[in-house]
């Protein structure tokens, strides 16, 4: 099976992380996409890369200095399009309820909660917890740099596929041992410097490969021959039917 995963939505068509950029893989016939989840002080999980508010919305502050209310008031659209004003952060319920409604699967990055160790905690229950609305025929794969936390998310939910992510810079020679201690299905590298025989070593391991973040079709496709099993990319619409078709397996 291959996978075409649409890297925080449909990222270059409408504001990443947001329901309008998930919603667009249904009608650019992407089954997949990659998102990132973090944590409000009120213990709320929020779609977002970024731990604070500047990047991508019309505030600015940290996420863990707010809570759900304050949601309603964060324009987090119109910096992309003036189509797109008034879009907000999608919470977890929502991002489950439109996964759900669209029939589409998710890969959820775990993002380091920098404000304390006992926040990433809440954020791994919370995940938890909030994961059980997903229906069951939902295909889901949980993924973060940061490995600790993602070991205690697989204790806590081993029946959840999850993947250890890597740049380039930190996939060293014990990857093997950190995907094992990880309880890992899957490794997700970076792109940039990986080559043929480090796919190789991966499959040959037993763990399944998504790349991130591929934004060129002849690349993708050289990774496809290589053995991969998904990338991840901003311009999903771009890419041939034939992939699309093979990313709705």
């Amino acid at each position: 099976m291959k996978r075409l995963i649409a890297h925080r939505g449909m990222s270059s068509l409408a504001p990443e992380n947001t329901l309008a950029a998930f919603s667009l893989c249904k009608e650019h016939h992407i089954q997949w996409f990659e998102c990132d989840v973090d944590i409000l002080k009120d213990g709320t999980i929020i779609v977002s890369h970024d731990d604070t508010l500047d990047r991508c919305t019309d505030k600015s502050g940290q996420l863990c200095k707010i809570s759900h209310a304050d949601i309603d008031n964060i324009d987090a659209g119109s910096w992309f399009a003036d189509e797109f004003i008034g879009e907000k952060l999608p919470t977890l319920q929502e991002l489950i309820a439109l996964a759900n409604k669209l029939e589409l699967n998710m890969n959820i990055e775990i993002k380091s909660c920098s404000a304390s160790a006992a926040l990433s905690y809440t954020l791994i229950d919370n995940l938890i917890a909030g994961l059980k609305d997903l229906n069951p025929d939902r295909e889901l794969i949980v993924s973060s740099f940061n490995h600790l936390a993602l070991t205690e998310f697989k204790r806590r939910s081993p029946e959840t596929q999850v993947a250890c992510l890597f740049e380039s810079h930190t996939l060293w020679d014990d990857w093997n041992s950190i995907l094992d201690w990880c309880n890992a299905d899957y490794i997700h590298p970076e792109d940039k410097g990986l080559t043929q025989e480090m796919v190789h070593k991966f499959k040959t391991a037993g763990f399944k490969v998504n790349v991130w973040t591929v934004n060129d079709l002849a690349r993708a496709n050289q990774l496809f021959n290589w053995g991969v099993d998904g990338i991840c990319t901003d311009i999903a619409h771009k890419f041939p039917s034939k992939y699309k078709i093979l990313g709705n397996k």
